[in-house]
């Protein structure tokens, strides 16, 4: 398998796993249809599925036209069924999809909406995590409680470290500027943000990050970490998670 990233809107990563066996495809998170028709049209590739880690807007955008014109089908949560454009496949927590060569394990993540899933393409180690976990960051609380958001990235933070993540947006180098103010001690984030703003400059996205440098670098996984408590004046993980969360909503 092999994953095209592809921009959209604004700051948004929308993604082509492509099965060049057969030359299909699945888009993660369509956040629009045209950089995606473009890519797929030049390319010669058949969509056939449109998997959906949340409803909103941002991210389920292209749905409707891409399924139109492809005759894709749409994956999303079980629970979430109301709010998914088109959805065709209704999946639950802990179901192994499997289609074609495509196979993922669906793992319930709420915290930025209740009805939030990621996609785990466990035979490549590769990660979709929408707006819950994000490179060097994790989403607002849209819907859910700051112990969802907690318990859904320590569900993420089990996956093999080799696991490359791939999230829904490019905010990587704003969200390093928070982490370092408040983990200011960090070699190894001190190190990344070299990498960022090096990708950045040429013009190439920071994504896909990997769990073994989120859990190194990302402050919202180090909520358990006693110099981070130190720094917030946090006896707990859950205390200083929701402190993090709530600094960072007004950084």
């Amino acid at each position: 398998m092999n994953v095209e990233i592809i921009r959209c809107l604004q700051d948004n990563y929308s993604y082509l796993i492509i099965d060049k066996k057969t030359n299909s495809a699945c888009v993660v998170d369509p956040s629009e249809s045209k950089p995606i028709i473009e890519y797929l049209d030049k390319h010669k590739i058949k969509l056939i599925y449109i998997l959906n880690t949340h409803h909103h807007y941002d991210h389920i955008g292209g749905n409707k036209e891409l399924k139109k014109k492809y005759k894709a089908k749409v994956v999303g949560y079980a629970e979430d069924k109301n709010r998914i454009p088109g959805i065709d496949i209704c999946l639950k927590d802990q179901e192994i999809w499997s289609k074609n060569n495509f196979v993922a394990k669906i793992f319930h993540i709420p915290g930025h909406t209740l009805g939030h899933i990621c996609f785990y393409f466990f035979k490549e180690k590769i990660l979709f995590t929408g707006d819950t976990l994000f490179s060097l960051g994790c989403g607002r609380l849209f819907e859910g409680t700051y112990e969802q958001m907690l318990s859904s990235l320590n569900i993420l933070k089990t996956f093999p470290l080799e696991t490359k993540v791939y999230c829904g947006h490019e905010y990587t180098l704003q969200n390093s500027k928070f982490c370092i103010k408040y983990d200011s001690n960090n070699k190894q984030l001190k190190e990344k943000i070299i990498v960022i703003k090096k990708k950045l400059s040429d013009g190439l996205p920071t994504i896909p990050t990997t769990i073994k440098e989120e859990l190194e670098c990302n402050i919202f996984l180090r909520s358990e970490d006693k110099f981070v408590q130190r720094n917030l004046n946090s006896d707990n993980s859950i205390e200083t998670f929701s402190k993090l969360r709530d600094l960072k909503d007004n950084f």
